[in-house]
């Protein structure tokens, strides 16, 4: 099956006092190109993060976003030591009033403050930190499974437009057989008046006759390259229908599908089949601008 370059996918995970929401896109790129738009309390995990990524969306320039936000009550990190900080304060009070000072309330918190060991850093919860990474890798893992189901569905969409296009120039390629069936008399009768004209000449020359037909015959013949543009044309659909089907692949047979195109239109000779190998062209261009955007 298919898979298109173009997806999206988001999913909001909550656990322990945490919501989570990740958001993926992708767009179409002839290389795996990530970036990642996440906090920095866990730009250690961005490796992490770019590993799940590369295994599990493969090709294509990758957006990944994070959003996290409290949901319950949390307590500051750096808290007031209290005791320390009232000792400090009946201690400024006692001295300002021992030199006969006046100082306000607030100018006595205010340097008690300041003074050493006012505050107090609480221990790093590290059960946390784990908790809050749980979280947030489930809702990474569900964004990404998202996105990949977005790439599934817009791959069976691509499919099916591969198989319109083919059907089309397969359609092409049977008028051009009915087409040549007319083209060959009126080719034989170009080479029966050539052929009579050096066998009238006096200077008829045996061995420019041989190379003269010979130039006819490789020059309007497209057998060859009608069987080869059929073949290439099945080999795409059941490349197509195959698990391994990929856009490198695709591609790749569209070329030999163009290289066979041109030739015949460059070898028919004839205003019908021209016509024919320009709606060919047209449907060949559509085919190589989809596979572009598979994985």
């Amino acid at each position: 099956m298919l898979k298109s370059m173009t997806g999206f996918g988001n999913a909001t995970v909550e656990s322990g006092g945490l919501a989570v929401t990740a958001e993926v896109k992708t767009l179409n790129s002839k290389f795996l190109d990530i970036y990642c738009r996440m906090p920095r309390q866990f730009s250690d995990k961005e490796i992490e993060l770019r590993a799940l990524l590369t295994q599990q969306l493969e090709r294509g320039k990758v957006e990944l976003s994070l959003n996290l936000a409290r949901t319950n009550a949390i307590r500051p990190g750096t808290i007031i030591n209290r005791p320390l900080v009232a000792a400090y304060v009946n201690d400024l009070k006692e001295t300002a009033d021992s030199m006969l000072m006046a100082f306000s309330d607030s100018d006595v918190l205010q340097l008690a403050l300041q003074q050493p060991n006012a505050y107090l850093t609480e221990s790093h919860d590290s059960s946390a930190d784990a908790s809050d990474w749980a979280t947030v890798q489930a809702a990474v893992a569900d964004a990404i499974r998202r996105c990949d189901e977005f790439r599934r569905q817009d791959g069976a969409v691509l499919e099916t437009k591969f198989q319109e296009y083919i059907q089309i120039i397969t359609d092409r390629l049977a008028d051009i057989e009915e087409q040549d069936v007319r083209r060959i008399p009126a080719v034989r009768e170009r080479m029966r008046n050539s052929v009579k004209e050096l066998l009238d000449s006096d200077t008829f020359d045996q061995n420019r006759f041989e190379q003269e037909l010979m130039y006819y015959v490789e020059k309007f013949d497209i057998s060859e390259e009608k069987v080869r543009l059929k073949n290439h044309l099945s080999y795409f659909l059941e490349v197509l229908a195959t698990e391994e089907a990929n856009g490198k692949k695709l591609n790749f047979i569209s070329q030999e599908i163009g290289r066979e195109i041109n030739t015949i239109g460059s070898k028919a000779n004839d205003a019908a089949i021209q016509r024919f190998v320009v709606q060919m062209k047209d449907e060949l261009e559509k085919i190589k601008e989809q596979t572009m955007n598979v994985i």
